[in-house]
């Protein structure tokens, strides 16, 4: 069985994977800014405690990510820290449309591709579509206008479940490094105002649904579909299958 670091091991997407490998029978450590005996913040410049957390590991699975911004430069004393530790295989999880939208979260996914890519270690990246989770926030945020729910106009969105994100991820970390493996989409391509009829009635709130056009490239993307995957429409949790779990 294989020792295997997870960077952002106490978040959504990190804590499953981490219960999955112990599950399996791996030795796991799971590296957070407050988890502890690991705790890194992976942007700080001192790279003495995650040289340590790596002392000893075969695979690292790269799922830390902060809404404060600076993932490229965590990415960048990992991979560093890792050359040096002579990690045998890195596993990055990214984002379907990663090199086609511009908007600053999609562009870091990318730069962090590439470090990764040229880093010289052996390497897994899985891009996914975009998590129930995330969906689910987003129109709790539209939802707190007492009266209309204000969403993009032409906008499609292909969610999937973090459980199943993390059970491929497991997956592959227990394999040889394979370069980009194929994406990882949600079942359904749904129109954002589909995903908040079906929040709306799972809540039972009571809003109209506003659809308005918005302007510029990011905007574009989004309706060519760029941040989708209909090719690779294999996960199996819809929607409301994951609002079904949630106390709404």
């Amino acid at each position: 069985m294989a020792t295997i670091l997870v960077t952002g091991g106490t978040g959504t997407l990190g804590r499953q994977v981490v219960d999955r490998l112990r599950t399996d029978g791996h030795t796991v450590r799971a590296l957070s800014r407050s988890s502890q005996p690991y705790a890194v913040d992976l942007r700080d410049d001192d790279s003495r405690a995650l040289d340590d957390a790596l002392r000893g590991v075969d695979v690292v699975v790269h799922c830390a990510t902060s809404a404060r911004g600076g993932d490229d430069r965590a990415a960048a004393h990992l991979v560093e820290s890792a050359v040096r530790a002579k990690i045998p295989h890195l596993v990055y999880i990214s984002v379907v449309g990663g090199d086609r939208l511009p908007l600053g979260y999609y562009r870091t996914k990318r730069i962090v591709e590439r470090m990764i890519e040229d880093s010289g270690l052996g390497w897994t990246i899985l891009r996914t579509t975009q998590f129930h989770d995330l969906v689910l926030k987003m129109l709790e945020g539209a939802t707190k206008l007492p009266v209309a729910t204000v969403l993009p106009a032409r906008v499609s969105l292909q969610p999937i479940g973090s459980a199943e994100v993390a059970s491929r991820l497991a997956d592959l970390a227990t394999r040889p490094p394979a370069g980009r493996v194929p994406d990882l989409g949600g079942p359904e391509v749904r129109t954002l105002e589909d995903l908040a009829e079906a929040y709306l009635r799972a809540t039972g709130h009571k809003r109209r649904l506003l659809a308005m056009p918005l302007f510029g490239k990011a905007y574009a993307g989004y309706r060519r579909g760029d941040q989708l995957a209909p090719e690779r429409a294999v996960g199996r949790e819809t929607f409301e299958d994951f609002l079904a779990t949630r106390k709404m």
